[in-house]
């Protein structure tokens, strides 16, 4: 099954790093607030560049000076099931330890950037 990996990251602003395994790589979107348990609160979710697989198991400090430079460490893990995927919608199974059951990413195109996306709980 593939895995997802949530990081919490103490850069400029907190914020958490909601990765899928997908093509081989982890599709990443930032959120800048922390992913809901509870169901139909949407969250922001900007898409932000793929990060290789091996990334997924990285916790620690990014130094000064380099990008998103600042405290790293995994505030959920497991796999999913993906249930739906398309270029407007991402619907999921997950099976973590904090982020249990179907969640969705929309493609909510805010301010017509393609990069923003809702991410909640369905």
């Amino acid at each position: 099954m593939p895995i997802f990996v949530i990081h919490e990251h103490h850069a400029t602003n907190l914020h958490y790093d909601f990765r899928l395994e997908m093509g081989g790589v982890l599709k990443s979107w930032a959120l800048p607030k922390q992913p809901l348990r509870t169901r139909n609160i949407k969250r922001l979710a900007i898409q932000v560049e793929d990060h290789p697989l091996n990334y997924a198991k990285f916790k620690g400090k990014i130094p000064e000076g380099m990008y998103g430079a600042g405290d790293v460490k995994i505030w959920d893990s497991g796999t999913y099931n993906l249930i739906e995927k398309d270029k407007e919608k991402i619907e999921v199974e997950l099976h973590g330890k904090k982020l249990t059951g179907k969640y969705v990413l929309v493609n909510a195109k805010l301010g017509k950037d393609k990069k923003n996306w809702l991410f909640m709980k369905v």
